[in-house]
């Protein structure tokens, strides 16, 4: 692990934090930190892209259950289209460290950017597949973020929004151009903004 840190020395107290949702046309970009407890190890925690969701959800109960602390947050399609979505996703960063019922010594972050926190931060790319504590972020934030599309594809039927979660899928595209954008979709987005700019 390359990152100019001694893990050993970090290893008590720091917050791992991960996002889902930066590329989808529509839903929020959900975020956690989490501090595991050393005295309380969790088997299999992996980035939680290279899980099975079986696998995903049955660790997302674990997560909550054994970690010494975690929080899930988010920002809003509002704030996406407002703000665009690096910095929303690092708003809603920010929200998970200081959702934290532990203030952590350290957060380190999954990428290359950090967002602006009360504690010292390090980014670590490709970190959910390196430091446990991102590994089980991730695993949070995509549960959490995964079930809340499962409610939204029945409230918004027709676009398969359960089955691609919101990402710019063949089949996502076709169902925008023909049922049109919901409140739930990105007006920043491009394949959302070109179809609001189309001349009726």
């Amino acid at each position: 692990m390359q990152l100019g840190l001694d893990f050993s020395l970090v290893e008590e107290l720091v917050a791992g934090v991960d996002e889902v949702g930066r590329g989808p046309l529509c839903g929020p970009v959900v975020t956690a930190a989490v501090i595991l407890d050393p005295a309380r190890p969790i088997a299999g925690l992996n980035d939680s892209k290279k899980l099975s969701e079986t696998r995903r959800e049955a660790l997302f109960d674990e997560i909550r259950e054994k970690a010494l602390a975690w929080c899930i947050a988010r920002a809003e399609v509002e704030e996406i289209d407002r703000l665009n979505i690096l910095h929303a996703t690092m708003l809603a960063m920010q929200r998970a460290v200081e959702g934290l019922s532990v203030t952590p010594r350290m957060a380190l972050i999954d990428g290359n950017r950090c967002p602006k926190l009360a504690v010292p931060s390090a980014p670590v790319v490709k970190g959910d597949s390196q430091v446990p504590a991102i590994a089980a972020a991730s695993i949070l934030a995509k549960v959490s973020r995964d079930r809340e599309m499962q409610e939204l594809d029945s409230l918004y039927p027709g676009y398969g929004i359960a089955g691609h979660k919101g990402y710019p899928t063949a089949v996502h595209l076709e169902a925008l151009r023909r049922l049109g954008p919901t409140p739930i979709h990105r007006r920043s987005f491009g394949p959302v903004r070109d179809l609001l700019d189309a001349p009726r």
